[in-house]
């Protein structure tokens, strides 16, 4: 009997340790965990992080809640100030663009290789096998090095030309014209061989710069962007020519990512992947065969433009899509822009994106 009590006091002051030690472990989390996002809440990359943080915050229960911050706002605007600032844990996570971090990664500039995407047979296909191969896993590699943990994969979609001259067809119609781009060297360098005259600003002052005719200008993602912030209140003329694409990444700062339990870390990389297939189809969506408007509507959050040429067209827009051929000529004027790049980014990366393409041709 004295054995029994005994073993009895023993349950019952783990019993007790084990309810102290809940609340204390519960307390490891923070109550919100910030996310960041560069454009605003309506555009297609907020809402791909909108459903990441539902998908774990209904998936972990409750305890991992991300809020979403959108419109750079944990960034003061500066858009190239988000990856160290999540590297430092001032930023909990991030769904982030391969251009705004490519200053601090360099490796991230291959998606923005002028052509080496888009003149693709079957360019989403070329994109996939490259994020899903190993030229994807060096520049998540890359990434890790440099102090960001990545959980997966988005996309913002290839980025195509709007301007108020036009239409455009080939590189001689861009001869002169004053184009707005992102501040990245191979964004300046691009447009330069193309003839055309980059300018480096703001979206804030870009809009304004369209209205008083500043810049003829610019390029984003069709449906990510182009669409939401209705393009053609500035431009008339959309050219679709794939030249480079957005791929986005859901990321994590490493010691906020070390804090999770593994359980809760398996449940957020199975919402990144959620997450992949729903932005994905965000971005590509009446753009290709049809395949993204179907898995919108099997989770019954298709959009309300399912059609964007036809969309843009009915908003007084002309809508040129390149062929093939017109499309390699501006891949040959650009030419010596990917040779330059190919020794910046490293020859070893080029190559294995090469092969990945190359497997679902």
């Amino acid at each position: 009997m004295q054995l029994f009590h005994a073993f009895a006091r023993i349950a019952c002051a783990l019993a007790c340790a084990l309810l102290l030690a809940a609340p204390a472990m519960a307390g490891a989390y923070k109550q919100e965990y910030k996310l960041s996002v560069v454009p605003g809440p309506t555009s297609g990359w907020a809402l791909t992080a909108m459903y990441f943080a539902d998908q774990v915050r209904e998936r972990t229960n409750g305890r991992v809640n991300i809020k979403v911050y959108p419109a750079g706002q944990l960034f003061a605007g500066k858009q190239t100030n988000e990856f160290p600032l999540l590297r430092q844990g001032a930023i909990d996570f991030a769904l982030g663009s391969t251009i705004n971090w490519s200053p601090q990664v360099k490796e991230l500039n291959l998606p923005c290789m002028p052509f080496l995407i888009g003149a693709q047979p079957h360019p989403y296909k070329a994109m996939d096998a490259i994020l899903a191969g190993k030229s994807g896993q060096m520049m998540r590699e890359a990434i890790e090095k440099k102090g960001v943990h990545v959980i997966g994969w988005a996309e913002n979609g290839f980025r195509e030309l709007t301007t108020s001259k036009g239409p455009v067809t080939k590189p001689a119609d861009l001869e002169g014209m004053k184009i707005r781009v992102v501040g990245s060297p191979i964004f300046i360098e691009t447009f330069r061989a193309l003839g055309a005259n980059p300018v480096n600003m703001n979206w804030s002052e870009a809009v304004t710069g369209f209205q008083q005719g500043i810049v003829d200008g610019q390029e984003n993602p069709t449906n990510g962007i182009n669409l939401t912030v209705k393009i053609w209140l500035y431009h008339k003329h959309h050219c679709d020519w794939h030249y480079v694409i957005d791929p986005l990444l859901t990321s994590v700062n490493p010691k906020v990512w070390a804090s999770f339990t593994p359980e809760d870390q398996k449940i957020i990389e199975e919402c990144a992947t959620l997450t992949e297939k729903y932005g994905k189809a965000l971005s590509r969506v009446g753009l290709d065969e049809g395949e993204s408007l179907a898995y919108l509507k099997s989770l019954g959050k298709a959009p309300a433009v399912t059609d964007p040429y036809a969309f843009m067209a009915q908003n007084g827009m002309t809508v040129t899509r390149l062929t093939p051929e017109q499309i390699k000529v501006f891949a040959d004027a650009t030419k010596d822009v990917r040779e330059e790049w190919t020794k910046k980014i490293g020859p070893e990366l080029v190559k294995a994106a090469e092969a990945d393409m190359a497997s679902v041709k």
